[in-house]
């Protein structure tokens, strides 16, 4: 079908038709005209025509209204004689009837803001029509100020600017100047009408009462604003029930269908009364209207600097919108306008309609250029500009809401959204409310939270009158909580409250909507009116939830339902519920509402209360919270959340009066406010460390929201905060310090192989052997893969990666020792000493009792152990003991052997070539290899071993084979402490080879040892004779050297009673004065005495024939050994006798004198001393050559006495050197036990003899060199 032409023709009546050249040739002169007109001037449906004739092609025409926009496109099309779509079309949001072919084309401002986003330079018109520009809409301003931008870049483009005769010039400023035309609309008188409600709860009765006074008079149709859809549906209810003749009732709002809009415009027989919103104010002719009732209120939004929220309240219109209004019934003629207000109130009102920008939240006029991407709104050019700071304040909102994506190099802070924020652009509500939607959508709640967030955008329903206010208040009170939701539905008394405004708002909603599907309308109003809730409000609170139901399906923000699509959901959720029937997930929901309120967050602060002087009288103390930036405010006391005082609360609004209140509150939680915080959130965190239990690396954190502290300090993994250094705590803790709890069989070996590592590091004392830690934690950090922070994380990996390669973590000994500077074997972990292999373990840690080497011996072999070979310690000790000892030397002797270290290496490779010294204990071999290599022989007395580093003597530790006994570094004092213990088992297992008072050889063959099996190391025990006085007898000692003594003991007593006795024939050579001075001793006779030298004289002619008593086994032996002394006896003993006589003599001389004397510590000194030399059984007693020197030290004791008087100094004097040394040495000998005093310690006693000889008769002489310092350190030596 072929297209029909277009034809432009220009209605006479209209006023604009006489301007029709003038703006002709205004357009193709300037780039920029104002056209300004009343109402119904023919501006809106002309110019695009008179376009046309100028020349343009593409023509671009914006409404601020949907319905606007088509039904001026079909009334352009029908004028011009063409089908709606071709040459003239229109596109609206969810409808596009234009081709490419169109040269008129009307559509929403914001059709053109988005076309802005994909065509920057508008490429597809020629010319721009904004219409309605004196509305000032968000959308207007954008347009007008993108348009200034563009026009330098598209010269060729031409733009049109319509407006009622309101402010043009602001217009005509900003393009520059652009010329205005002015056409003057035509009118009729209009009668102005004041019919003032009573009550504001009676607008529907108002309506019909002025209705049906204008439908008396009969002469045209009546025109009825109303404030939005459910407003018009009570109307139409309302006039429909007057039932009035040959009239028919219109609505018109942009939401109805095509069909039922152009029903307004048809033409119609009988009367009409028009129903409809602002949009019939100036963007539509109604045609036929000659009567206007005007309630003279409008959905305006409008920001509110008190509550930081942009509302959708109803409030009064300005003057000049009122003056529209009235202006819509004189155009057919004269006509009549009731307003339901007073004069009075319309001269109160303001006179124009505040610009859209300057009513708006700035937050929403940035999320609106950034969404049609204008640019930042710094440096756009608006009409009006905003203040910076309100600039500033709308971006930190933006950001909190979670609408702004980061800026990119280059660009402007707020030009770019994120998905949130592309989705809040499209909710025509405050960027905070549309966040607590686009939340809820995605948390499954939108239909729970959308009343919530509907009451949030208008005043609220509740009312308080003065003198009712308890009274309200208990009512409103019950839908504090659930049951008293429920009890309120039955008209009962409200149950016990709860803490959230959130909740009882919803359970309100619940309430009203299950009373108004229950009652009547006037029942319904009636209710309202005495439960002190607002009619009117709830009307205006169900419209708004109609229509973002709607929006939020459009965007699909509802995901309650998943599995159905968004009609189903939609279809379902228009449908009444009732108020039982359904629970809201509260978590859910003040989580969702919490998303768009992250700034009204408190924490209750439990140091600080509101002061007194901001309290109620007799009311408890109130709780003051610490909010965002630093505010403090309290919970008002009506809140329902104000006995209560959850710990964290949120408030949708912050009001300060006296103080900073909130309102409208509610508790959350700290995982709430994470959950959609998340952008604004500041953790702060302690220093990291290491947890045991949880296998992984840790950190108290400390969350704060804008400074409110919402999570004080838990325990929280750090893995996710700094992997890196989750890792290396990791490796450092578990894997190189163990801390860890693990059954990995690598980390076993690892442990025994460091175990190891360790023990060679204490070993040889050296602690520079051992890698650190460092090198250990390189070894893993090289093989574990970056991404393993924790222990369940390594888990997972290594069971897969031992699959692959069990040793891939095992260490090995060099990975932990510097192989190079340590030999092992120098340190061994057995000490071969007699039968046993003695554990050996070592500690380095100076200072500890345990510090050096330490050798486990089993109590059963305590026996066997031979303490010299210990006196050499570890060969890998061996140079620094040498030299510790050389240094130790007095300072004369000292200084041969500089340096120490050289001369004890030489030392140690001389004894190395001279094995047999092996034997001896270390000083003596030391002190032997000295002096060879110096050719000066050294006394190993001169060594001071007491001054040793404590790790160079060996530690004994005595155990039964499970735990220990004891413990220490005196060998002999051991071995006393557990002889008891040894020889009780020695004797109950030896009991068949022990044996006592014979007088001839009886005992068989005595072994050498005995042994008593015990797992693992056998009981051994040494048999020997022992003297029993008159007797002998046959013993096992506990250790071979006792085992020696005794078996010399008893083996001279045994030979002395079978052996004949040569007594008498000594007896008969003696002098009277031998006589004399034997019979003046300490024996009790004589023959007592005879019978000591005759013991003695055995003795000595064994050592002198160098008989071995151990080797004395049997009677054949034994006879030998009779035979061999038998022919000398006499001889030797007739020698002992005289020397014993001298000694006598002498002992008896200075008994005599000494008794002379007076008491003192000297003469109780020298009586000690002569006790210890002479007493009964001295002579068998004193050995060889001390027998013969003891006449020489009792000669020395007289000198004492004769020279004590004459220097009582001096005596004194070496009187404490005396009584010093001989107490050590009492000490030292100590340990031994009674009668096993080893030779070495018994030669310290008789070179303390020697010492007193020196310091008391110098003039005697000694046997050997002696001082009293040699004599401490052989004392030491011990």
């Amino acid at each position: 079908m072929p297209t029909a032409q277009p034809t432009i023709t220009f209605d006479a009546n209209l006023p604009i038709s006489a301007a029709v050249d003038e703006i002709r040739d205004l357009i193709e002169r300037n780039q920029v005209v104002v056209v300004a007109g009343e109402t119904g001037s023919g501006k809106t449906t002309q110019l695009p025509k008179i376009a046309l004739l100028a020349g343009r092609k593409r023509i671009g025409h914006t409404q601020p209204r949907r319905l606007a926009a088509r039904t001026v496109a079909a009334r352009i099309a029908q004028e011009m004689g063409v089908e709606l779509g071709d040459t003239v079309g229109y596109q609206v949001r969810f409808t596009r009837q234009a081709t490419k072919q169109t040269k008129v084309k009307l559509m929403t401002d914001g059709i053109l803001l988005a076309e802005i986003g994909h065509d920057r330079d508008l490429r597809h018109y020629d010319t721009i029509i904004i219409d309605e520009a004196h509305e000032r809409s968000l959308n207007i301003d954008f347009l007008l100020g993108y348009l200034k931008q563009l026009l330098p870049r598209r010269p060729d483009l031409k733009v049109i600017i319509t407006s009622a005769t309101i402010d043009t010039a602001r217009f005509s400023e900003h393009f520059g100047d652009a010329p205005i035309v002015e056409v003057s609309g035509r009118t009729y008188p209009v009668e102005l009408v004041y019919e003032p409600l009573e009550n504001e709860n009676d607008l529907v009765e108002g309506i019909t009462k002025a209705v049906t006074q204008l439908h008396a008079l009969a002469e045209g149709d009546i025109l009825v604003f109303c404030s939005g859809e459910r407003e018009i549906r009570d109307a139409a209810e309302a006039v429909n029930g007057l039932k009035l003749s040959n009239t028919e009732v219109l609505p018109l709002y942009a939401r109805l269908s095509a069909a039922e809009q152009d029903r307004v415009f048809r033409p119609h027989s009988g009367m009409r009364v028009v129903l409809a919103t602002n949009v019939a104010e100036t963007s539509l002719t109604v045609p036929g209207i000659r009567y206007v009732v005007d309630p003279g209120y409008a959905r305006i939004s409008r920001y509110s600097s008190r509550t930081k929220v942009q509302r959708l309240p109803i409030e009064e219109i300005s003057q000049a919108s009122a003056n529209q209004r009235a202006g819509r019934c004189g155009r057919l003629g004269p006509g009549i306008a009731i307003r339901l207000y007073s004069e009075e109130n319309f001269e109160a009102r303001p006179e124009f309609t505040e610009p859209e920008i300057l009513r708006t939240n700035l937050a929403s006029v940035i999320l609106q250029m950034a969404d049609a991407r204008l640019g930042a709104i710094e440096d756009f050019p608006f009409v009006e500009p905003p203040d910076r700071s309100q600039v500033r304040d709308g971006l930190r909102l933006l950001k909190e809401l979670g609408a702004l994506a980061d800026p990119r190099q280059g660009e402007a802070e707020g030009q770019r959204l994120t998905k949130t924020g592309r989705l809040l652009a499209k909710l025509p509500v405050d960027p905070r409310l549309g966040r607590m939607l686009v939340e809820a959508g995605r948390r499954g709640c939108a239909w729970d939270v959308l009343p919530v967030v509907a009451a949030l955008a208008i005043p609220d329903v509740r009312e308080r009158p003065t003198e009712k206010q308890a009274e309200a208040d208990a009512l409103h009170r019950r839908f504090w909580s659930e049951t008293g939701a429920a009890n309120a539905a039955r008209g009962e008394a409200h149950g016990d409250r709860d803490a959230s405004d959130i909740a009882a708002i919803w359970r309100l909603w619940d309430y009203l909507r299950n009373q108004r599907n229950e009652l009547s309308g006037n029942a319904f109003r009636r209710m309202c009116r005495d439960e002190y809730l607002n009619f009117l409000r709830i009307r205006e609170w169900q419209d708004l939830v109609s229509q973002l139901r709607e929006i939020i399906g459009e965007l699909d923000l509802d995901t309650q339902a998943s599995n159905a699509d968004a009609d189903t959901r939609r279809a379902r959720a228009r449908q009444p519920r009732q108020a039982s029937a359904h629970t809201p997930d509260w978590d859910a929901v003040h989580t969702a509402i919490l998303a768009g309120l992250l700034s009204h967050v408190g924490l209750r602060d439990e140091r600080s209360t509101v002061p007194k002087t901001q309290q109620r009288r007799g009311r408890r103390p109130m709780a003051e919270y610490l909010g965002a930036r630093g505010a403090r405010f309290a919970i008002q006391p009506g809140s329902a959340a104000a006995k209560a005082e959850p710990p964290l609360a949120m408030a949708v609004e912050l009001v300060e009066t006296t103080r900073l209140w909130a309102r409208t509150v509610a508790p959350i939680t700290a995982e709430q406010v994470e959950a959609v915080g998340g952008h604004l959130i500041t953790r702060q965190y302690s220093e990291p460390r290491w947890s045991v239990r949880g296998g992984q690396c840790v950190a108290d954190e400390r969350v704060l929201l804008l400074g409110v502290p919402i999570v004080a300090g838990r325990t929280v993994s750090y893995g996710r905060i700094d992997p890196v250094v989750a890792r290396e705590v990791f490796i450092q803790s578990a894997l190189v310090e163990g801390q860890w709890q693990t059954r990995h069989h690598f980390f076993k070996r690892n442990e025994r192989t460091r175990a190891e590592a360790e023990d060679l590091s204490e070993r040889t004392r050296r602690r520079d052997i051992l890698v650190d830690d460092r090198a250990i934690f390189a070894f893993y950090d090289e093989r574990v893969p970056a991404e393993i922070v924790s222990v369940a994380h390594f888990d997972r990996w290594w069971r897969a990666k031992r699959q692959q390669d069990e040793t891939y973590l095992d260490l090995v000994l060099d990975d932990l020792v510097d192989a190079e500077q340590v030999d092992a074997e120098a340190f061994p972990e057995t000490w071969t000493v007699g039968p046993a292999d003695l554990p050996v373990s070592y500690l380095f840690e100076p200072g500890a009792h345990r510090d050096g080497v330490s050798v486990d011996i089993d109590v059963t072999v305590l026996n066997q152990v031979d303490p010299a070979p210990f006196t050499w310690q570890v060969p890998g000790l061996r140079d620094e003991l040498a030299t510790e000892l050389i240094r130790s030397l007095p300072k004369a002797v000292r200084t041969r052997f500089v340096p120490a270290p050289d001369w004890g290496r030489r030392a140690l490779s001389w004894l190395d070539d001279h094995p047999e010294r092996a034997s001896l204990a270390f000083p003596d071999a030391l002190a032997a290899a000295l002096g060879a290599l110096s050719g000066d022989p050294l006394d190993a007395t001169l060594f001071n071993e007491s001054v040793l580093p404590d790790h160079l003597t060996v530690r004994y530790v005595i155990t039964d084979g499970r735990r220990e006994l004891g413990a220490g570094k005196d060998f002999e004092s051991l071995r006393k402490q557990f002889a008891p213990r040894l020889n009780k088992r020695l004797n109950a297992a030896a009991s068949g080879i022990a044996h006592a008072g014979a007088k001839t050889w009886a005992f068989g063959t005595i072994p050498a040892t005995t042994e008593v099996d015990r797992d693992p190391t056998p009981l051994v025990g040494y048999p020997a004779l022992v003297d029993q006085g008159d007797t002998v007898g046959v013993r096992v000692a506990n250790t071979a050297a006792k085992a020696t003594r005794s078996q010399a003991l008893g083996l001279r007593r045994l030979v002395t009673l079978v052996a004949p006795d040569p007594t008498r024939s000594v007896f008969a050579r003696l002098s009277n004065t031998e006589k004399i001075a034997l019979s003046a001793g300490p024996y009790d006779n004589l023959n007592a005495l005879l019978a000591d030298v005759r013991l003695k004289a055995t003795g000595d002619l064994m050592a002198t024939h160098r008989i071995d008593p151990d080797a004395v086994r049997d009677e054949a032996a034994f006879r030998t050994v009779v035979d061999t002394i038998r022919p000398d006896a006499a001889e030797r003993m007739q020698a002992i006798t005289r020397s014993a006589a001298k000694t006598l003599g002498r002992w008896a001389e200075v008994r005599a004198e000494l008794a002379r004397r007076p008491d003192g510590d000297t003469k109780a000194d020298i009586t000690a001393q002569l006790d210890n030399l002479v007493f009964a059984g001295f002579i068998a007693a004193t050995p060889e050559p001390h027998f013969t020197r003891l006449e020489r030290y009792l000669h020395a004791v007289d000198v004492r006495l004769k020279g004590w008087a004459s220097n009582p100094a001096r005596e004194a004097q070496n009187l404490d050197v005396i009584a010093e040394l001989e107490d050590a040495y009492e000490a030292a000998i100590d340990r031994y036990e009674v009668g096993e005093l080893p030779p070495a310690a018994a030669e310290v006693g008789w070179l303390l003899e020697e010492l007193r000889v020196s310091l008391f008769a110098q003039s005697l002489g000694t046997a050997q060199p002696v001082s009293a310092k040699r004599v401490r350190t052989a004392i030491n030596s011990l």
